[in-house]
């Protein structure tokens, strides 16, 4: 399930770095123990499309008149992994964040995806075909969820807590390229390239999504103000240059 350093789910990004960044920002964690502090994944350099994740119902159509970057209540702690997975969220999930479910889904699942397995979901994906079922937070499909949950070793009878949520994102994120271009190997644009390429919602350099026109998909935000949101992040950082 691999194809670039940048395939996978929907969502957007966005939050703030009140310093440079230091070893702490960065995730060691034990899959058993569904710990996470930050990122510290080997980069995949490739990545099936089955982890690519249109997401139609939560899309909405840009501002197409020139306006200031919306402000972002960004995360106090978690460093940058924890203010991009900000912006993903606040485009993806809206209010309901790590409980929320695809508009789509005239089935929804029976409690809140929060108090639910990952055997639970998968249980409901499998009594509702031919409806979406992007979930959580991060909004993810069955694939990309699949995936993940293998490549965290994760079981069935783990919850899909906020935790395991932040945790799947931050090996997306990685898939786009974080350690590189924490490491000063890729310019800030060519993350945020990466990112449009997994996160349907987020714009390309051309001002569209990667995924326009495709099941109705269509960037949330200008790429100012994804450039904007970005440069807030990582501005004080040494890496993180366009």
């Amino acid at each position: 399930m691999k194809k670039l350093a940048a395939s996978t789910a929907f969502c957007l990004i966005a939050a703030t770095l009140s310093g440079a960044a230091n070893a702490n920002d960065f995730a060691r964690f034990d899959s058993r123990k569904i710990a996470v502090t930050g990122l510290n994944f080997a980069l995949s350099p490739s990545a099936s499309d089955a982890r690519i994740h249109l997401n139609r119902g939560m899309i909405q159509t840009p501002v197409k008149h020139a306006q200031p970057p919306r402000k972002l209540t960004l995360p106090p702690r978690g460093g940058p992994s924890a203010a991009v997975r900000h912006v993903i969220a606040s485009a993806e999930a809206g209010a309901k964040g790590y409980d929320a479910v695809q508009h789509g889904a005239r089935i929804k699942p029976p409690k809140r995806p929060t108090s639910m397995t990952i055997g639970e979901i998968y249980r409901w994906i499998k009594a509702t075909p031919g409806q979406p079922h992007a979930i959580g937070r991060y909004q993810f499909i069955p694939n990309t969820l699949r995936t993940l949950v293998a490549e965290a070793g994760l079981s069935k009878s783990d919850r899909f807590t906020p935790q395991v949520q932040d945790l799947l994102a931050d090996l997306l994120l990685e898939d786009a390229g974080f350690t590189p271009f924490m490491k000063g190997k890729i310019s800030r644009h060519r993350f945020m390239e990466n990112l449009a390429r997994i996160w349907a919602g987020l714009p390309t350099s051309t001002g569209r999504s990667y995924y326009h026109g495709h099941a109705g998909n269509r960037a949330v935000i200008t790429w100012n103000e994804f450039d904007s949101h970005m440069k807030s992040i990582f501005e004080n950082t040494a890496r993180g240059t366009s």
